[in-house]
């Protein structure tokens, strides 16, 4: 299994695989599953994350980023405005999944009227292409999100 680390939005789950130097990614967004399977690392190692979500996804909207330094992904909630307590439908604790606390926001109690974070991600993508669809954030990972965007929903990460 890949090390990961979440984090909630109102429109918008992302996780973040920990694994440098990924080769042969497949990354399947399904309603209420997503499939994660890479081989990465010094080592090479296989790894493989099957995740039952604690709620539905629009497996079309999700997407994914690589970079050398990890796998970030962009679920689209099915119910935008609901908020996922946890990543898993089981609430048992995994030693590989931790809360991305440097981005975590209790968006719940916001006015903010802007584009979601999810509109702005989609946004940031078209424009900037990439891998995937997605755009080449250099830095890679969440500290690449928060430089090449404008979320203002994004805490800074310095």
């Amino acid at each position: 299994m890949a090390t990961a680390k979440w984090f909630d939005r109102r429109d918008s789950v992302f996780i973040e695989f920990l694994v440098e130097d990924s080769k042969d990614l497949k990354v399947k967004f399904e309603k209420s599953k997503l499939d994660f399977r890479c081989v990465g690392g010094i080592e090479n190692l296989k790894h493989q994350n099957d995740l039952d979500l604690f709620d539905s996804i629009d497996p079309n909207e999700s997407k994914h980023k690589r970079t050398d330094r990890s796998v970030l992904c962009c679920l689209k909630k099915a119910k935008a405005g609901i908020a996922w307590p946890r990543l898993t439908k089981d609430k048992a604790k995994f030693q590989w999944l931790g809360v991305d606390f440097n981005n975590w926001k209790d968006w719940e109690d916001d006015s903010d009227e802007d584009l979601s974070s999810f509109d702005k991600f989609s946004e940031m993508m078209n424009t900037m292409g990439g891998e995937d669809g997605m755009p080449d954030l250099g830095m890679g990972g969440i500290e690449g999100l928060k430089e090449s965007s404008n979320f203002s929903e994004m805490p800074d990460l310095e």
